[in-house]
């Protein structure tokens, strides 16, 4: 079994006590009420709508596993102490580590919320993978990784968040509600993230250039396929990274 790879990592919080289902519900972008059919792919904004951290939820017991990028773990756990000043609340570490896979699931397994197309993912003492190419996987599906593609300026919308099951408009407030609805229902997004081919050596993070102006920025990598977030008045013919030509498939 192969170990993830360091900016993969993940941290498993685990929130019980009585008020943890409200106090959540509050705060995230999803439906809480979705747990009893299955995980749950949400994000902590801040009030301006911006990205905090995104993260997956499984039901628990009488409480809720958090399955959260290892280099945001400290920030959005310091973050939710700060919000539930007297709310019946534990928020604890657990120890526990996620294995995943495409193949055959083992008991215990959920499936990604995020795409089917990432296999299962199960909680436990092991970590590690079954040797699927997970950068390749989340490429091809416009699946964005948490601290490598998602930033502290990332908008959810722009990144996809809705075609990954990670926002509800129907839910009611959250914290950055009013920003990420007025993004859906009253603007038309400029910039987000697309799939696009490298034909060079340009490595994620490289600006992405046409006719000198900046385009975007070359995201994950898999061969000679990437993820981008780019402006969309700007794409077109003649993109560059680094001398690497870019293009988005049509």
């Amino acid at each position: 079994m192969t170990s993830e790879k360091p900016d993969g990592a993940r941290r498993i919080l685990r929130l019980g006590g009585a008020d943890w289902r409200d106090f959540l519900q509050n705060l995230v972008t999803n439906d809480l009420g979705k747990l009893s059919k299955g995980p749950v792919y949400a994000a902590l904004l801040t009030p301006q709508g911006k990205l905090i951290a995104d993260f997956i939820l499984v039901a628990d017991g009488d409480g809720v596993l958090l399955d959260v990028a290892e280099v945001w773990a400290d920030m959005l756990k310091q973050r939710l102490t700060m919000y539930k000043l007297r709310a019946d609340v534990t928020i604890e570490e657990t120890g526990l580590s996620v294995r995943r896979g495409t193949g055959d699931a083992p008991t215990g397994a959920v499936t990604d919320p995020r795409s089917a197309a990432l296999g299962w993912r199960l909680y436990g003492p092991e970590g590690g993978d079954d040797g699927s190419d997970f950068t390749a996987l989340q490429v091809e599906n416009l699946v964005p990784e948490s601290g490598r593609d998602l930033g502290p300026d990332s908008y959810i919308l722009e990144m996809g968040f809705e075609r990954l099951n990670g926002v509800d408009f129907r839910k009611g407030c959250y914290v950055g509600q009013e920003v990420t609805a007025r993004m859906k229902h009253k603007t038309e997004l400029r910039k987000g993230l697309r799939l696009v081919h490298v034909d060079g050596d340009a490595s994620p993070g490289t600006e992405i250039l046409r006719d000198g102006k900046p385009v975007g920025t070359l995201l994950s990598r898999a061969g000679d396929r990437a993820l981008a977030y780019l402006r969309f008045d700007r794409i077109g013919d003649g993109m560059e990274a680094a001398g690497a030509t870019v293009t988005v498939p049509e």
